[in-house]
């Protein structure tokens, strides 16, 4: 059974998302991912909901004052910081001392609100502050206080996932500006559907849905083609996002030549869209090429070249939001194999794989499974799903990638190579789960 694309749900965009996990990477793990029953949940959970708005030509240069004086707040916060934690870090620890000196004491973003913000505002350098709200700019000191500690987490191994690098400058040129507006910033949405964002104005909202609760804080986003997003964080309760419970499970092979094969033998057809849109890339990109650097007409081709990116990755990202959509609400519990995606980028498939997007997929299984209530499993990286036979468990050694089909020397059955390993991510996975399980009381045993 093939499902190709004229048969996928058709749903709104799902831009909703966990704000913890906002800048999250999907990483992989032995240890499966469970989902967990939001109805136990003592509080709300804080979701993140993304529009598009339409900016005139005299709000787009309030919000790029806006994002400059947030851009000049965290590059003079960075410039008092990172000296101090350099000279600090050429001492040592205190109790391994390096060098002899002074330590110095890194201010935090209360003491560089009152310096960088209150105090600059009143010199000619910095006058310029006052053309954004002093809550966005207190805000962006609070941001970097929080780059920090993920930087030092992840050294120390309290943040799990790949490394993340210390802070650094923010440029004009960068890919994504932002700027959030707290409560403090008396942000709010008019009667006539319009945000009202201080010092920017009424912005219009293309609303697609509905916000479930008042908004506690908003960011307009400007992405590198040139969009503009409005993302606010509400806070919902879990129990009104949990699906009725539903029987089945599920298991799933990721491949290349089919997006994915499922173990009840159907399989999502691969859309391609980057090998779609490669002409149109190209054609964008040599009229970038021929452009004068530094004119706007460079710059005006830069932006068509991103636009058309962005068009692919848009399309990308909602194929995966409906069918993720899809696996969670029709099987109680979905299992997926874990895929060294970095190391399979680098080999000669990379272009298809980066097409493929498998982690971003399997990042929205995850945190749908979690808020509706469902149990998503990933399968260790090392399970050879493609090397055993689902029928008799024989185990027949690895095999090249042009062998689709085989046959099994313990049983004798003719195997698919991608639903036998849809067969066998779905066997392993069951394994995780009952391993899991806690044990069951007998019928004698106390309730205590």
């Amino acid at each position: 059974m093939v499902i190709g694309e004229d048969v996928m749900p058709k749903l709104r965009h799902e831009n909703q998302k966990y704000v913890r996990e906002e800048n999250a990477v999907p990483t992989s793990s032995d240890v499966p991912t469970l989902s967990h029953n939001p109805s136990t949940y003592g509080d709300d959970v804080q979701l993140r909901y993304q529009y598009r708005v339409t900016l005139t030509p005299g709000q787009r240069i309030s919000a790029a004052r806006v994002f400059g004086c947030k851009r000049v707040v965290w590059n003079d916060a960075l410039a008092l910081q990172k000296p101090r934690k350099t000279a600090n870090k050429r001492l040592g620890k205190p109790q391994h001392r390096m060098a002899e000196g002074p330590y110095w004491a890194i201010p935090k973003a209360a003491e560089l609100g009152k310096l960088l913000i209150t105090r600059a505002k009143k010199t000619p350098e910095r006058a310029f502050l006052t053309q954004a709200p002093v809550g966005v700019l207190q805000q962006t000191l609070r941001d970097l206080d929080k780059a920090w500690k993920a930087h030092e987490d992840s050294k120390t191994g309290k943040r799990k996932g790949p490394k993340i690098g210390p802070p650094r400058r923010k440029s004009r040129k960068d890919n994504r500006q932002t700027a959030r507006f707290t409560v403090s910033d008396r942000f709010k949405i008019t009667e006539d559907g319009k945000l009202r964002l201080p010092k920017i104005g009424d912005v219009r909202v293309k609303w697609t849905r509905d916000l479930p609760s008042v908004p506690s804080s908003v960011t307009l986003i400007k992405d590198r083609s040139g969009r503009y997003w409005a993302s606010f964080v509400v806070e919902t309760d879990p129990a009104d996002d949990v699906f009725a419970p539903v029987g089945g499970d599920q298991g799933i092979d990721l491949g290349l030549t089919r997006f994915a094969v499922l173990a009840d033998g159907s399989h999502i057809a691969s859309p391609q869209y980057l090998r779609r849109a490669e002409k149109k890339l190209k054609k964008r990109q040599r009229e970038l090429s021929r452009k004068k650097k530094g004119s706007n007409n460079r710059d005006k081709a830069r932006i068509k070249v991103a636009r058309a990116h962005a068009q692919v990755a848009d399309a990308r990202r909602n194929f995966h939001h409906q069918w993720s959509h899809r696996l969670t609400s029709e099987n109680q519990t979905v299992f997926a194999e874990t895929l060294n995606v970095r190391g399979m980028a680098r080999g000669r498939l990379a272009q298809s794989v980066h097409d493929a997007g498998w982690a971003q997929f399997v990042s929205f299984l995850d945190y749908k499974a979690t808020r509706r209530g469902r149990t998503f499993i990933k399968v260790a990286r090392d399970f050879p799903s493609s090397q055993i036979c689902s029928a008799c468990g024989y185990r027949d050694g690895k095999k090249p990638l042009q062998v689709r089909v085989w046959t099994c020397p313990g049983c004798g059955v003719r195997h698919c190579r991608d639903w036998n390993a849809g067969k066998n991510v779905r066997h392993e996975g069951r394994r995780i789960l009952a391993a899991t399980a806690p044990p069951t009381p007998g019928p004698g045993a106390s309730r205590r």
